[in-house]
């Protein structure tokens, strides 16, 4: 399956709709503080359920109850709409 790269323009316009992202080169990404450490956890937990539903799999950083996502489509060669559907999805997940 074939994805395609989003424009600049397109990616832009997603960015206007996802509050708290943010473009660092190829990538999206959203730093999320959870309230408790097991709360980032279970955050990660439930995205991990998604990406791998989705076969669209974030790189995750996580320090203590900060969890940082990382979006981009990596077989493609940078950012794609599979990219900002797991946006919006963490989105829905995110406290």
């Amino acid at each position: 399956m074939t994805t395609s790269l989003l424009s600049e323009s397109e990616i832009a316009a997603a960015l206007d709709t996802l509050p708290g992202w943010s473009r660092a080169g190829d990538a999206l990404t959203r730093t999320v503080e959870a309230a408790t450490f097991p709360a980032g956890i279970e955050l990660v937990r439930q995205v991990a359920d998604i990406a791998e539903s989705a076969n669209h799999h974030p790189d995750i950083d996580i320090r203590w109850r900060k969890v940082t996502f990382a979006l981009t489509t990596h077989s493609a060669g940078g950012l794609t709409a599979r990219d900002v559907a797991l946006a919006r999805e963490i989105d829905r997940l995110a406290p």
